[in-house]
């Protein structure tokens, strides 16, 4: 729920009312009772995202993305290498399992 500010006309009282955006605006003042309180714009109602994040994973910048992407390459270039390596000694244990049976 949101923060409002909201003034009076009357006597100038400035003050934040916590409220929900379905409420209806305050018309009454707090400390003069007149129909002279007006919500002020341009503050309160506003979405605030709160935590790291939001900017800095959403919209990275373009030489993060190109180092990221080299890193992807390079990950992918060392378990491919990997995944040779153990197709390699995958067919040595079959010639020695090979040569064991004959």
């Amino acid at each position: 729920m949101p923060t409002y500010e909201y003034e009076c006309d009357a006597c100038g009282h400035e003050f934040e009312l916590f409220q929900s955006i379905k409420d209806s605006v305050k018309r009454k003042c707090p400390e003069c009772s007149k129909l002279k309180l007006r919500r002020l714009f341009g503050t309160g109602g506003a979405i605030v995202f709160k935590g790291s994040g939001f900017y800095q994973t959403d919209y990275r910048s373009e030489s993060y993305k190109k180092q990221a992407k080299e890193d992807r390459k390079s990950s992918e270039s060392s378990s491919d290498s990997k995944s040779e390596k153990s197709e390699k000694t995958g067919k040595t244990k079959n010639k020695s399992q090979n040569k064991k049976t004959d």
